[in-house]
């Protein structure tokens, strides 16, 4: 046919064969990842070298780089990542035409995970370098991700419990069958009654197996098993539940890179703000740095160990109070008067402190009035007790002051779900339906950091540009 673009017959030879680098343009992202790896010390990260015998291994650098470039195109999977290396001409020009198989590719994912999780504070640390983490100003949250582990092969009590009564409840229904059909004309076919009883006999077979995976399970801290991830643990999650674990994530609201980043397996955010807020303020550099979070993270104890550290805190508090949906007095509806050390009530009462209590948080004081509460016109409204008492901590002044500091920044909020909920989604719709694909908390650490070191390349090219990172990277 006439008019159509001639293709080159595949056993053409030509006199002057391409080269690899002619495949490979200036501006391709490719490079700033050859870049980055050269740059590293590998050895100092702790890369494994070379066995002193035997045949040659692949360098860590090779292999490194395949991950990253894996991980930046959407590509997790070794196998995957064996064909790619075979068949990818930019994987090719990154490693020398080295095509490692799938089985190396997975062991050096497994063997080098503290590694890779220091390639990518190395990552942010040039970031810092260049300048894109000077505001001082983070946000901090914290995402379910779910593990390689089904939800029917995690066991709590309750999920133990259910399970036990199903199967008991099931051979009781198949022996009810078995003792009908003997009384019963006509009798069930021999056929039906045999697989009736090879029924029983495989649940209690499983019967036996769930009283073993109990007695496990009463082992564990916090009374949890899982039995195809044992790191991965039930959470809510969307008012259901999911099998993995909470990812922290550190982000700087001005040009949202993922500053820190962290593993848990807790289903809560309440504990985790004091460690993350110090892995974020030495990843940035910042001796006084400014944190955003959400009322999962409002705890009396990490405010006032932040405070203390010279991090500064907008965390709104939680709303735990049902009388104020019935339109009830809450705490915040009572001014403290510190001068004086008392509080001034809506009805325009003073309680002053009354009985004192002390645990390990602190001192904690009592506030009440006794004759005022009696006669009180507002009482339906305070409180169905004799009298009304405010609950008081020795360091309440921190939380005041957090509160204080919140009204001053209405649009805190704002600033942190635009900063630490898009790389989330981002996240996540990278990895897929399946999340992670390794088991164990460091395995799945190493894998968390590939994906974030990807996300934060892909940030920093598309705010400075390749040019500007190659010139910074062989500056580096």
């Amino acid at each position: 046919m006439k008019r159509f673009i001639e293709v080159m017959a595949r056993d053409q030879a030509v006199l002057f064969p391409d080269h690899l680098e002619d495949f490979v343009g200036e501006d391709n992202p490719v490079r700033a990842v050859d870049a980055f790896v050269e740059a590293l010390d590998l050895a100092e990260l702790g890369f494994a070298g070379a066995a002193d015998t035997g045949r040659p291994g692949y360098h860590p650098s090779v292999l490194l780089k395949i991950y990253i470039y894996g991980y930046l195109n959407r590509i997790h999977s070794s196998r995957r990542l064996e064909c790619e290396a075979g068949r990818n001409v930019e994987v090719m020009w990154l490693t020398g035409r080295l095509a490692p198989d799938f089985k190396t590719i997975a062991d050096f994912r497994r063997d080098n995970g503290s590694a890779i999780r220091k390639v990518c504070r190395q990552f942010v640390g040039l970031c810092r370098q260049i300048g894109l983490l000077s505001g001082g100003e983070v946000a901090i949250d914290g995402s379910k991700f779910k593990a390689v582990n089904n939800r029917d092969r995690n066991f709590t009590p309750a999920k133990m419990q259910r399970r036990m009564a199903d199967i008991e409840a099931s051979i009781d229904r198949y022996m009810s069958k078995l003792d009908a059909a003997d009384r019963d004309e006509p009798a069930l076919p021999p056929a039906k009654v045999d697989r009736l009883q090879e029924r029983i006999v495989t649940l209690k077979a499983q019967m036996v197996e769930l009283k073993a995976i109990e007695r496990d399970m009463q082992k564990a801290p916090d009374k949890q098993i899982s039995l195809t991830d044992p790191d991965a643990r039930s959470m809510n999650y969307r008012g259901s539940g999911i099998v993995g674990y909470n990812i922290q994530t550190v982000v700087d609201t001005e040009h949202h890179l993922i500053v820190a980043h962290e593993v848990t397996t807790s289903g809560s955010d309440r504990s985790q703000l004091v460690e993350m807020s110090n892995v974020a303020r030495e990843a940035t550099g910042h001796d006084e740095l400014r944190v955003i979070a959400d009322r999962g993270y409002y705890s009396g104890e990490q405010l006032l160990e932040c405070a203390q550290s010279g991090i500064t805190t907008l965390v709104p508090k939680p709303l735990t109070s049902s009388g104020t949906k019935r339109g009830m007095f809450a705490k915040q509806d009572f001014t403290f008067d510190a001068e004086n050390d008392l509080y001034i009530c809506p009805a325009g009462e003073t309680l002053t402190r009354g009985s004192h209590r002390s645990d390990r948080q602190g001192s904690i004081n009592f506030y009440r009035n006794l004759m005022a509460c009696a006669t009180c016109r507002l009482k339906d409204r305070c409180t169905p007790l004799k009298q009304r008492r405010i609950r008081r901590w020795d360091h309440e002044d921190i939380l005041d002051e957090v509160e204080r500091r919140l009204d001053e920044n209405p649009d805190a909020m704002r600033v942190r779900r635009s900063t630490v909920e898009h790389p989330f989604g981002t996240l996540k719709a990278w990895m897929g339906h399946t999340h992670f694909l390794t088991r164990t908390r460091p395995k799945v650490a190493a894998e968390m950091s590939l994906h974030i070191l990807a996300y934060n390349l892909r940030r920093v090219l598309n705010i400075v540009g390749l040019g500007a990172l190659m010139v910074a990277l062989q500056s580096a």
